[in-house]
């Protein structure tokens, strides 16, 4: 599901929808982190913010929205108990509730915007410019309609928006990060290290003995739940998705030839002309200059007498439908090099000229039909998923089991036999036939044995039932079933103690006075050097665990931590700490400056916001909430 949200981002929409969400996270924590708004009142409310009245109706319109459009961008519905498991219900309500305030703020303020630059900003918006760059209105109406909005309520939405921000702008604007800040991050981020180390491995740990019969059984009374075999369960899927039934699909050349036919214009690149034109105040200028034309002037020489550059009356290359209509049809009459006879424009009266054409390219069959035949295929897979769906629906409505219901609809059910919440078998092998595409064991863990549950989306029309067929419940599992893993750990343990209290005996000696290279070469050991070493970033033979320790020391500075197994140990010095200064005109320092200034000016509005809650009054009816959200009360 995280994924999936991840990916809703992608489109003007989805930037719309998710940011608007995500943008007020923060001040989410402005509303709940107040405990004494929350008190039962009038059923009908879910929130009241100083005289505004959020009523259940008008939030639940809100959240379902929000919610289909989160949906219509991720491709799968977003079911109630996951929308309230990834905190939406809140989020939204944030978001509503932080609207309404500043919304009140601005009233008792007599904060306003006239109707011209409501529609000003608009038209700027890029998710509503035409293939020209410019504002156009048929998209306009499209997106919102698409989106679940009607002109005049986005328009009086944005009519808010923009007064908020006017307002907030106030607050949170920042002109520039504190130095001292840019510092620190660029110290956290770009800081270098070098050490100079030494492994010890577990032959330095000598002989361990195996454990007596009382070690082995004390250290797995005090481990018991480590050793514990968890819940496994039976479970049968079922795939319907579209490459599987693709491969039941075959579209022959005539069939696609027949499509190509009628869909020819699609395979069309619309041709190009190179068009020049002069503009005239009236129709009698435009003649005149027609017949200087065709009595031999140039057409640059034309345009250079009304003191017009080349570049003034070059529109470029073209396509018929980014010129003016009357334009396009006397440059598209015009063979090359061509100059039309006087044309009204929408600006006067125009001669046009035709440089050079660049005639329509048609894709030819040969190269479309592959598209084509894919196209065909997707339409009657989109038919045959359809389909079974609908059967396997029907048959498990009748009280079939889901392995009934899909062999009936002629489909092959996966059988897992036994597989834990993490996706492992018995033995601890990763379970072979889990779908790639959609979580089932999260879902699968939170059923019961026979309950029909909803198929998983996949994609745009693709569906993974599940099935609950047995459960095997956690247990604890005796000494005698686990007695060599139980041992083998006790052993690992034991060498990396040993190795531990090895390294104590290097360090202690190097603090001592003696040099690194003199205690490694007493232990037996071989110094290595390692430079360049960044923060959070694995290097060739250091864990994790170490450049952790590293970036814990001073410069100097002698520490050890685990390897890259328990196993292993790893002594270092740290022997050079560096630090690039930041150059605030790179692309790399303007980002840093940039995210920071965002941060502090989100942090601004967050404390701005809670305080215009606390100050107009904010009370939130938990119970109303729950019932909008199908959830339990908090």
């Amino acid at each position: 599901m995280l994924r999936d949200i991840r990916k809703a981002s992608a489109n003007w929409l989805g930037k719309l929808v998710m940011g608007a969400v995500v943008s007020f996270l923060v001040v989410s924590f402005a509303i709940w982190g107040v405990g004494d708004i929350f008190r039962g009142f009038g059923r009908s409310t879910v929130a009241t913010v100083g005289a505004t009245e959020i009523t259940v109706e008008q939030f639940r319109q809100i959240y379902n929205e929000r919610l289909q459009q989160i949906a219509a961008q991720i491709g799968r519905p977003v079911p109630a108990d996951q929308a309230r498991a990834l905190g939406l219900d809140r989020q939204i309500l944030a978001q509503v509730v932080a609207d309404a305030a500043l919304d009140e703020r601005a009233r008792q303020f007599g904060l306003g915007i006239t109707d011209a630059e409501v529609a000003r900003q608009i038209k700027e918006l890029p998710a509503f410019r035409g293939p020209n760059g410019q504002f156009d209105h048929d998209i306009f109406v499209q997106r919102l309609r698409a989106a679940g909005y009607t002109e005049p309520r986005f328009i009086s939405e944005q009519r808010r928006l923009l007064v908020r921000q006017h307002l907030t702008e106030s607050v949170s604007t920042v002109s520039a990060a504190p130095k001292t800040v840019l510092d620190l991050v660029n110290r956290f981020q770009n800081e270098r290290r070098a050490v100079e180390y030494v492994v010890l491995g577990r032959e330095l740990a000598g002989a361990v003995p195996d454990p007596t019969p009382e070690e082995l059984a004390s250290y797995f009374a005090a481990r018991k739940v480590t050793f514990r075999a968890p819940e496994y369960r039976r479970i049968v899927i079922v795939r319907l998705t579209p490459s599987d039934v693709s491969k039941w699909v075959t579209v022959s050349d005539e069939e696609a030839n027949r499509v190509y036919e009628e869909r020819r214009a699609r395979y069309v690149t619309p041709g190009r002309r190179q068009v020049q034109q002069i503009v005239f105040a009236s129709e009698d200028e435009a003649k005149a200059a027609k017949e200087r034309l065709d009595a031999g002037a140039k057409f640059e020489d034309v345009a250079k007498a009304r003191g017009m550059t080349e570049k003034d009356i070059d529109l470029g290359f073209v396509t018929r439908a980014a010129l003016a209509p009357a334009v396009a049809e006397a440059a598209f009459a015009l063979p090359e090099g061509g100059v039309s006879a006087p044309v009204q424009s929408r600006i006067g009266w125009a001669l046009v000229r035709v440089v050079k054409i660049e005639p329509d390219k048609v894709k030819p069959f040969e190269e479309a039909a592959p598209e084509i035949k894919q196209e065909i295929a997707r339409e009657r897979t989109r038919d045959e998923i359809n389909e079974k769906h609908d059967k396997i629906e029907d048959e498990r409505a009748a009280g079939q089991t889901l392995a009934e219901a899909a062999q009936k609809a002629g489909l092959a059910p996966i059988v897992i036999d036994a597989v834990d919440r993490s996706g492992l078998d018995p033995s601890g092998a990763p379970v072979a036939g889990l779908p790639a595409e959609v979580d089932v064991l999260g879902p699968a863990f939170s059923t019961d044995v026979g309950i029909e549950a909803d198929p998983l989306r996949v994609g745009d029309n693709g569906f993974v039932w599940y099935e609950v067929a047995d459960v095997t419940p956690a247990r604890d599992r005796t000494l005698d079933e686990v007695k060599d893993a139980v041992a083998q750990r006790w052993r690992e343990e034991q060498i990396a103690e040993r190795l531990r209290k090895k390294a104590a005996e290097i360090t202690d000696k190097i603090k001592a006075g003696t040099s690194f290279g003199e205690a490694a070469a007493a232990a037996g050991l071989k110094v290595e050097t390692a430079r360049d070493l960044r923060r959070n970033t694995p290097a060739a033979g250091l864990s994790n665990a170490t450049i952790a320790a590293v970036y814990a020391t001073e410069q100097g500075g002698v520490g050890s931590a685990e390897g890259q197994n328990p196993t292993e140990r790893v002594v270092f010095r740290v022997t050079e700490i560096s630090v690039p200064p930041i150059d605030g005109a790179s692309q790399q320092g303007q980002r840093i400056a940039e995210v920071m200034r965002n941060s502090i000016a989100e942090d601004l509005l967050r404390q701005y916001v809670s305080v215009v809650e606390r100050e107009v009054g904010t009370s939130i009816n938990t119970e109303a909430l729950r019932r909008v959200t199908g959830g339990e009360s908090f």
